[in-house]
């Protein structure tokens, strides 16, 4: 059964370890709001389980990360390990933050969906998801 309109995609937006800059997360979980979408703001600290444990319980469509501290190399696969240890590896990981070309490039290929990165306008945002989250969403529900 395809993705009806009317239900809104569900995503939670997390800050995984100790990074306690949480500002730009709060912005992206208001746009992602303001568009239309259900919004799961986790807070601050955060492992990786708690993050897929989050997702699971509130059958999100997609987890998005927020990383300003340097660890996206160890946080984005290990919530993308997390969220396979419990079942939930459909579900789309995408993130932003201070992360470097190579490095964005590198989490791509571990599974990440997207990174965006520092100046990023929210339009953008919204338009991948519709372009390629929306599209995955319906095919998985077919």
């Amino acid at each position: 059964m395809p993705l009806s309109p009317s239900r809104k995609i569900r995503i939670v937006v997390a800050k995984p370890g100790l990074d306690g800059h949480d500002r730009g997360a709060k912005i992206v979980a208001r746009i992602l709001a303001d568009a239309g979408y259900e919004v799961i703001y986790t807070g601050l600290h955060q492992t990786p389980e708690m993050i897929a444990a989050t997702a699971v319980d509130e059958s999100a469509d997609a987890v998005g990360l927020s990383v300003m501290s340097g660890a996206h190399m160890t946080m984005f696969p290990a919530v993308l390990d997390a969220l396979r240890a419990r079942g939930a590896g459909d579900v789309v990981v995408f993130g932003g933050g201070i992360v470097p070309r190579q490095d964005a490039d590198a989490l791509k290929k571990l599974g990440v969906a997207a990174i965006f990165t520092p100046g990023t306008a929210s339009h953008d945002i919204v338009e991948w998801i519709e372009r390629e989250l929306r599209p995955r969403l319906e095919g998985a529900a077919a």
